[in-house]
């Protein structure tokens, strides 16, 4: 299986427009953050984890030629402002797009995207099928999801373990009945915003300490912000097993647990 960090930035991406800070005025391409969104291939199967704002320049970026799914985590728009861009996937396809999530995830869709759910539908407007995410295991097509319940403050959220992957982004709090899930992955991806504390992202301490708790292989931190610092500073405070991502970022697992 292999996993690509598509973003790995807030919902205002890194630059943010018209900051000064020496982080949005990097030069450094590992400082230019577009809002998080991950790959996952396996098999031939390709499914996308959240299709926020920029989902039409990351599916370019990363080439992607054929897309099976798009799991969603939250509602936020910067998880799935992108989703009318599904529309190319139709075509080449030519069959609707699965999207996976929660029920109160689908009542937002439906409002959010109403002329995609209307009754007399415009040409071309996006095909989806919508498949509701209840908190049990569910496969697509062979690949076994665990879903994961988290908070980002008081909203419940979903992350995800995928073989030896575990993936949670946009939250603060995981309780511990759902922390058993996570024990034993490899590859750990954790929100990281920024190094202060805050009321609905874990910060940089409280992600490396629990990426230390469960000792996985590897742990990833992601959607950080232009005030965690630059990418080259950063990386020198990390410990050996812990690292920033960045966007076009891949590596490759094993599925079996």
């Amino acid at each position: 299986m292999k996993f690509t960090f598509l973003g790995t930035g807030t919902s205002q991406g890194v630059p943010v427009i018209a900051c000064p800070c020496r982080v949005c005025q990097s030069t450094d391409v590992r400082d230019k953050r577009l809002r998080t969104s991950a790959l996952i291939e396996h098999e031939g199967t390709v499914v996308a984890i959240d299709a926020g704002p920029d989902f039409r320049q990351q599916m370019l970026a990363a080439n992607v030629k054929k897309l099976d799914a798009i799991l969603l985590t939250h509602e936020h728009r910067d998880h799935i402002a992108g989703l009318d861009d599904v529309r190319a996937f139709n075509w080449v396809q030519q069959k609707p797009m699965d999207i996976w999530a929660e029920q109160r995830v689908q009542d937002s869709l439906r409002k959010e995207f109403a002329y995609v759910f209307a009754d007399t539908k415009y040409p071309g407007v996006p095909e989806i099928i919508m498949n509701t995410i209840d908190g049990h295991p569910f496969e697509i097509n062979g690949l076994k999801i665990i879903p994961i319940r988290s908070y980002h403050h008081k909203l419940p959220i979903y992350g995800f373990r995928i073989g030896d992957l575990t993936y949670i982004t946009d939250a603060n709090f995981i309780p511990e009945e759902e922390k058993e899930k996570i024990v034993g992955s490899k590859y750990l991806v954790i929100n990281a915003l920024r190094r202060q504390k805050h009321m609905s992202h874990f910060s940089l301490p409280e992600a490396i300490k629990l990426i230390t708790d469960f000792s996985p292989r590897k742990g990833y931190l992601t959607h950080v912000s232009h005030q965690i610092g630059l990418y080259t500073e950063l990386v020198k405070e990390l410990p050996d097993n812990i690292c920033i991502a960045f966007d076009g970022l891949s590596f490759d697992l094993e599925t079996n647990r």
